[in-house]
């Protein structure tokens, strides 16, 4: 494979990348083709293009390592046929997959959270000195306040008050939630 076909397939690597894991609509089929393959038919391309998306999103939804990576490289690069890739290319793959890794599997995983998330938690107890019909009362009170938001974006706060019932209540939820977890845990 010469320099620019390696530098090509790199290219092609990270505009997959781009439109895959890191969200970039500016970057599109066609524009790899016309800038990096302008010699290949679109169907010739677009056969690279799928196989070259298939392999990265194999290794990335895998996190492989460089060991496993080579191994997965290897067998790849023994198929024969359209399925498997040169040597050359297995090549280009494992450089691009060393610099990409961390950045590849941060985006997986920011995909993946549901959103608005969990940022920050705090809560206290204190007495309630008085309730709100105005008679006095001195019993505990959980209060609790959550921290909600995006990525990137301000934090909503949510201010939640228990009192000892619904501390018990919440509490035997939590306990029948951590009881499912650890009957499915220990099922499999």
């Amino acid at each position: 494979m010469a320099d620019v076909d390696t530098k090509s397939l790199n290219g092609l690597l990270n505009g997959i990348a781009q439109i895959v894991y890191y969200n970039n609509n500016d970057i599109t089929e066609e524009l790899l083709k016309s800038e990096l393959y302008p010699d290949l038919t679109p169907e010739d391309f677009h056969a690279l293009h799928e196989k070259m998306k298939g392999l990265l999103k194999s290794v990335a939804t895998a996190d492989m390592d460089q060991s496993q990576l080579e191994a997965f490289l290897t067998a790849q690069a023994r198929k024969r046929g359209t399925g498997g890739v040169s040597t050359e290319q297995a090549a280009v793959l494992s450089r691009f997959w060393k610099g990409h890794r961390a950045r590849v599997r941060e985006s997986l995983l920011n995909q993946s959270r549901w959103e608005p998330s969990l940022k920050g938690l705090t809560w206290r107890v204190d007495l309630q000195a008085s309730a709100s019909k105005g008679e006095a009362t001195n019993s505990p009170v959980a209060l609790v306040e959550l921290e909600l938001g995006r990525a990137g974006e301000d934090s909503d706060f949510v201010c939640l008050e228990f009192d000892e019932a619904k501390v018990n209540q919440v509490l035997k939820k939590m306990a029948d939630i951590q009881e499912s977890i650890d009957t499915i845990v220990h099922r499999s």
